[in-house]
């Protein structure tokens, strides 16, 4: 998600007005910008690490009668967390 997606949903959201024009305004809004992009990064980052870990605590203990299943599975799923957080890099 890039900074202008970003700032478009928080338009459509209604927390930054559509258009300011250029006032002192301007400078406020741009501010308030970065905050939502730096609100919307730690958001995105927290999202991450749960799914991460939601793969990371996966019971394979059903798949005991075959071990190389499971230990298959559990490389696939660390792969998969590993993948969601370098989204994040």
């Amino acid at each position: 998600m890039t900074r202008d997606d970003i700032i478009k949903m928080a338009k459509q959201a209604g927390l930054l007005p559509i258009d300011i024009g250029p006032t002192i305004e301007t400078w406020q809004m741009r501010r308030k910008e970065e905050s939502l992009v730096r609100f919307a990064a730690l958001v995105a980052a927290h999202e991450r690490e749960a799914c991460a870990n939601l793969l990371l605590n996966v019971d394979l203990s059903s798949m005991d009668a075959d071990h190389r299943l499971q230990s298959w599975t559990a490389t696939v799923l660390l792969n998969f967390s590993d993948a969601i957080r370098a989204r994040g890099e």
